[in-house]
């Protein structure tokens, strides 16, 4: 009987294996589509650019694809939910961007922007050889293996121990690990180190005081969160990005009031560039505030006319319009 008895649960526990597994499979499968393209900062092609989407709900249902050759990329059979897709590219910083797919409806292009990693950001590299380890470190960080990215990290600190701005990069892990304690404990660090460093200092402290930002927002300590944002951005006032990212960091915690200070800063220090008008369009759309929306859309299709997004906002406009 008893042997009987540790079969039935043998039974049980193995079907509900199987069950769970099978779960994961079918999860996020469908028919929507969705597509896009990976250009650089001037508009160029980025040809042979990783995508990487995932189900922000199951992190372990992911695609994969590549661009070709005109930067254009696309994926098919998704189902309906909220889906993060990140592009990387050898030599530019990686970026990402949520997107709610929906079966029934066309999706609109997505366009992402990579940023040129400049010579002043590499970190200080006494053995070349082990170059590798921060190659490998960085896709596993795309990858969303922390563990097995913080590993390399270390290794390569290990060989390199000047090389303090890869700190940031060990942070950024602790950070999507939720260990905010460890990545603010990081972040320190290359503050500490970040003193004395004339060429790249400044900012380098500037992305360490967002991060630690980043760290308060997720422990929900927002006047805490906004104190470091805002030295992040009067340590380094004339990067553009800093406070575009900043910006994302409230979008995406739908603190929509200071998403829009941010973006706003961004775009006084580089009027020109279309994406802080891109995102004011859509915190203003969030906010149901549709002439705001409909100036801030109106103002990127100014600064980029043509491009695959311009079509989409193009068509967002029009049904504001109609409203």
């Amino acid at each position: 009987m008893e042997g009987r008895t540790i079969s039935k649960l043998s039974l049980i526990i193995l079907a509900s294996f199987l069950f769970v597994n099978y779960a994961i499979a079918q999860a996020g499968r469908g028919r929507a589509r969705i597509g896009g393209a990976v250009e650089d900062e001037e508009g160029n092609s980025i040809k042979s650019a990783k995508i990487v989407i995932h189900l922000l709900e199951n992190e372990e249902v992911k695609r994969e694809t590549t661009t070709d050759k005109k930067g254009k990329w696309s994926i098919i059979g998704l189902g309906t939910g909220d889906w993060r897709v990140t592009a990387s590219a050898d030599g530019y910083y990686a970026v990402y961007v949520d997107i709610y797919v929906r079966q029934l409806e066309k999706m609109p292009k997505i366009t992402l922007t990579l940023k040129k990693i400049e010579q002043s950001d590499k970190p200080t590299i006494e053995n070349e050889g082990t170059l590798y380890l921060i190659e490998k470190a960085n896709q596993l960080y795309e990858e969303r293996k922390y563990d097995e990215a913080l590993v390399s990290y270390e290794q390569f600190l290990e060989k390199n121990p000047d090389a303090y701005q890869v700190r940031l990069n060990i942070g950024n892990c602790y950070i999507e690990k939720g260990e905010l304690d460890k990545a603010i404990e990081e972040y320190n660090s290359v503050l500490e180190q970040a003193k004395n460093d004339v060429l790249m200092g400044k900012e380098m402290a500037a992305k360490a005081l967002a991060g630690i930002g980043e760290c308060y927002m997720r422990k929900e300590d927002f006047e805490e969160a906004q104190n470091f944002f805002k030295q992040s951005i009067e340590n380094y006032p004339e990067n553009e990005i800093l406070t575009y990212n900043v910006g994302e960091i409230y979008f995406s915690n739908q603190k929509m009031d200071e998403a829009i200070h941010y973006f706003e800063l961004a775009i006084q220090i580089k009027p020109e560039w279309s994406d802080p008008y891109l995102k004011l369009g859509y915190v203003y759309l969030n906010k149901a505030d549709n002439a705001k929306a409909i100036e801030n859309f109106e103002k990127f299709l100014e600064l980029e006319p043509h491009s695959e997004r311009s079509l989409s906002v193009k068509n967002i406009i029009d049904y504001l319009k109609k409203q």
